[in-house]
């Protein structure tokens, strides 16, 4: 058993307060116990986070057990071991001396271990005639035993939080992935929304995180990306059960039919969804579900549809929703977009979305200007301009700069399809072919 005596360190090494406490706190008070080293070990080895020691530490402490002979740490016996630092060097697999020293010092600063210096600072033990120790002077490995609850539980508590952030991550990877095919999903079904704003506030929210994230900053994100998601699905299930209530849009509601082919079908057009924009910083401070926007009254005169000649600065009054047309007539006046289709033809309003994408790419049309353009004409009519811009693009100096004003005129009620489209459709008709020059006036807008 050793004494109770504390000692101070050799040569110029100073004494602290820590050395004092660890020393104190080693104190044999209690009733006889014993630990397994190997055990307590192991459990360092899980706490080191929390206890401020890094693996070349705890390399230097396993060598230190290796020199105690019994495999139970007994307050009852003698826990000084004494070995010189060469031989530590081997059983520490050939590390320098000088690291074995440095680390010595931060298991004693980490209150691991504690020093009990001879008088000229030596390491050595004392036996009795019968062969057992006497008097030893080196490490003290009582703290180990002092410290054994504590250390348990501290390796419990990394160990419970480390599960914890596993299955923390695990859960955001799906949230991850499902997010991101359902705006992938939303887009390609052409579903109202901005969703290039919310689909960079997905990215913001993602890029945030550090490399090495703590527990509550996984959290924080897993509610965040849960918000998220829960809006996305809610956009998309109300979007689902309104497909279904107006399964087709010509059955209910009132059109006028002309026997002129090159007449235009006019029918009014199911009411849209809100375009609620969701940016990174409305992500942040909150995610709800976007409210509805309340639809505009349609006029009570729908049977005096607009004719075909009328002009866009007579086409109605400010803010007044663009009528949408049937598929077969806009592809008759664009035949030209049916190439950009995955398909290489447009069989549904979903191959004429994804296609004006790759036009707008192409035609080097900003997000930002189509966000801009979905919002004013809604997504449908959006993609029919830009199958017009493609049809006409040799006499449109920037695709981009003719979309802001179509923009600016649909914002004003100053512009309508109708007449961008028989002309159009008369131009393909006359020359029966895409490669001919068609009228240089596009919708009575000059190409800006």
């Amino acid at each position: 058993m050793e004494a109770e005596y504390v000692t101070t360190p050799f040569g110029r090494r100073p004494m602290t307060l820590a050395m004092l406490v660890a020393q104190r706190r080693a104190r044999h008070d209690e009733p006889v116990r014993s630990v397994d080293k190997w055990k307590i070990y192991r459990a360092l080895c899980e706490a080191k986070p929390r206890l401020g020691i890094t693996d070349r530490a705890l390399a230097v402490l396993n060598a230190l057990l290796s020199f105690y002979p019994k495999n139970e740490l007994s307050d009852d016996a003698n826990l000084i071991v004494f070995p010189s630092n060469a031989q530590l060097s081997l059983r520490a697999h050939g590390m320098a001396e000088q690291t074995i020293r440095r680390h010595l010092a931060g298991l004693v600063e980490a209150g691991l271990i504690v020093r009990r210096d001879s008088p000229n600072g030596k390491r050595y033990a004392r036996r009795t005639r019968a062969g057992d120790l006497h008097e030893a002077y080196g490490f003290s490995l009582a703290p180990l035993l002092s410290r054994a609850d504590e250390i348990e539980h501290l390796a419990a508590a990394v160990v419970t939080e480390r599960l914890h952030a596993q299955a923390l991550r695990e859960r955001i990877s799906l949230l991850r992935r499902d997010i991101a095919k359902l705006i992938e999903t939303a887009i390609t079904e052409a579903i109202a929304g901005d969703w290039d704003a919310i689909h960079c506030g997905f990215r913001y929210l993602i890029d945030s995180l550090p490399r090495s994230p703590s527990a509550t900053e996984l959290e924080h994100l897993h509610h965040k990306l849960d918000l998220l998601h829960l809006e996305i699905v809610n956009r998309l299930e109300k979007h689902a059960k309104t497909k279904i209530l107006s399964a087709n849009h010509y059955q209910n509601e009132r059109h006028i039919q002309n026997s002129d082919s090159e007449s235009i079908i006019e029918s009014e057009t199911a009411q849209p969804e809100a375009c609620a924009e969701l940016s990174a910083t409305d992500i942040e401070q909150r995610t709800h579900p976007a409210s509805p926007a309340v639809n505009k009254p349609v006029a009570e005169n729908t049977k005096h549809s607009l004719p075909v000649d009328v002009s866009p600065q007579n086409a109605g009054g400010g803010g007044t929703a663009l009528k949408s047309f049937p598929l077969d007539l806009i592809i008759r006046a664009c035949p030209e977009i049916a190439a950009y289709s995955p398909n290489g033809r447009i069989n549904n309003w979903r191959d004429l979305t994804s296609a004006s994408i790759v036009v707008g790419s192409m035609l080097e049309i900003s997000s930002g200007t189509h966000q801009e353009a979905c919002a004013a004409m809604g997504v449908e009519n959006t993609a029919t301009v830009i199958a017009c811009i493609l049809q006409r693009t040799s006499q449109i100096k920037s695709a981009g700069a003719y979309l802001r004003d179509l923009t600016r005129r649909t914002q004003k009620g100053e512009f309508a399809l109708g007449p961008m489209l028989m002309s159009l459709l008369r131009a393909n008709t006359v020359s029966n072919t895409r490669s001919q020059p068609r009228p240089s006036v596009l919708g009575n807008s000059a190409a800006s």
